[in-house]
C-alpha cells in the first residue's frame, strides 16, 4: 500500500511538472515577445489611414485656431522670437518642400490648408516632429525624424509667420519651475483618456489614433496643447494656464524615463498586464519550488 501510495503521489506531482514549466514558459514569452509586440503595434499605427476631414484636415483649422497667441502670465514658458534674417532661407525651403500642396504663399490649395495665421508654434510642430512634408495628405501623419535641422525648421516657421500675423508662439519650456505632481494630476484628467495614463497612445474612431508621447520634447508637447494638431483638442490660455502647460510637459518627461522601482518596467503596459504576468511567473516558480521540496522530503 505504501508503495502504491507513493506512486499516486510521485504521479500526482509528475503531472505538475507540465503546467508549471508551461506557466513559466508562458511568462517568459510575454516578457520577451514584449518589445517586439510593442514596436509591430507602433509600426502598424502608421498604416492607418481616414479621409481628412477624420483628423482636422479640412478647413482653416487643422493646425488649431487662427485667433489666440496662447500666452498667459507664467515664467514657466516664454516664446521664442524668431530672425528675420531666416525668411529668405525658409521661404527657399518652403517652395522646395512645401509648396506643391500648400500654395507658395501658405495659402493652402485642394491638397492641404491655409497656413497663413496659424502662428510659428502651429508650423513648428509639424515639420519638427517629421509629420511635414507629408506624402499622402489622405492617412494620418505619423511622427518619424525631420526632413530638416533645426535651424531649416526655424526658418520654415519664421517664413510663414511672416505671411500673416496671429497664432501661438514657439514655446521655451523651463522645466524648473514646473510640477511633475501637478502634471500627473493634469494629465490624468486631460490627456489620459485618449493618450492612455502611461503616454503609449491608443486607437480612437475610425481608424485613427492618439500618437504615443515617448519621444515628444517639452516644446512639442506645448505646441501640441496650444495649437491642437489633428483630431487633438486645442487648450487656450484661458483653459490651461503657461503654467499648467509646463507642468504636463514635465509630467510627460517622466513618463518618457520613469522611476521602475520593480526593476523590470514590462514596456509600462500598466498594473493589470504586469500583475497578469507576476502570477503567471510567480505561481509557476511556487509550483516547481513546491514540487522540489516535496520530493526531497519523500
Amino acid at each position: 500500500m505504501s508503495i502504491r501510495k507513493t506512486s499516486k503521489t510521485l504521479l500526482k506531482r509528475a503531472g505538475l511538472i507540465p503546467i508549471a514549466v508551461g506557466t513559466l514558459t508562458v511568462g517568459g514569452s510575454i516578457l520577451a515577445l514584449y518589445p517586439q509586440a510593442s514596436s509591430a503595434q507602433s509600426n502598424n499605427t502608421s498604416h492607418l489611414s481616414n479621409n481628412a476631414s477624420n483628423y482636422g484636415y479640412t478647413g482653416s483649422y487643422i493646425y488649431g485656431s487662427k485667433t489666440g497667441g496662447g500666452s498667459s502670465n507664467s515664467a514657466a514658458i516664454t516664446n521664442l522670437t524668431l530672425s528675420a534674417s531666416s525668411i529668405p532661407l525658409g521661404k527657399s525651403l518652403f517652395l522646395e518642400n512645401c509648396s506643391s500642396c500648400h500654395g507658395t504663399q501658405a495659402q493652402g490649395s485642394s491638397r492641404a490648408p491655409n497656413l497663413q495665421g496659424l502662428g510659428a508654434a502651429t508650423v513648428d510642430f509639424w515639420v519638427s516632429t517629421g509629420r511635414m512634408p507629408l506624402a499622402d495628405p489622405t492617412i494620418q501623419a505619423v511622427q518619424k525624424p525631420s526632413r530638416f535641422s533645426r535651424s531649416q525648421t526655424l526658418a520654415i516657421d519664421a517664413y510663414v509667420a511672416s505671411l500673416s500675423s496671429g497664432g501661438p508662439l514657439i514655446p521655451n519650456v523651463n522645466l524648473s519651475l514646473a510640477s511633475e505632481s501637478a502634471g500627473a494630476t493634469l494629465f490624468s484628467t486631460n490627456c489620459a483618456a485618449c493618450h492612455t495614463i502611461t503616454g503609449a497612445g491608443d486607437a480612437l474612431a475610425s481608424g485613427v489614433y492618439a500618437p504615443s508621447l515617448s519621444v515628444a520634447t517639452p516644446t512639442q508637447i506645448a505646441e501640441a496643447i496650444r495649437t491642437g494638431p489633428g483630431n487633438m483638442p486645442r487648450f487656450g490660455p484661458l483653459t490651461l494656464s503657461n503654467q499648467q502647460v509646463a507642468d504636463l510637459a514635465k509630467y510627460v518627461g517622466y513618463l518618457q524615463h520613469p522611476n521602475d522601482r520593480g526593476g523590470i518596467a514590462l514596456g509600462h503596459v500598466g498594473p493589470v498586464t504586469e500583475g497578469f504576468v507576476g502570477i503567471l511567473v510567480g505561481l509557476g516558480s511556487i509550483m516547481l519550488a513546491g514540487f522540489w521540496i516535496g520530493g526531497k522530503n519523500k
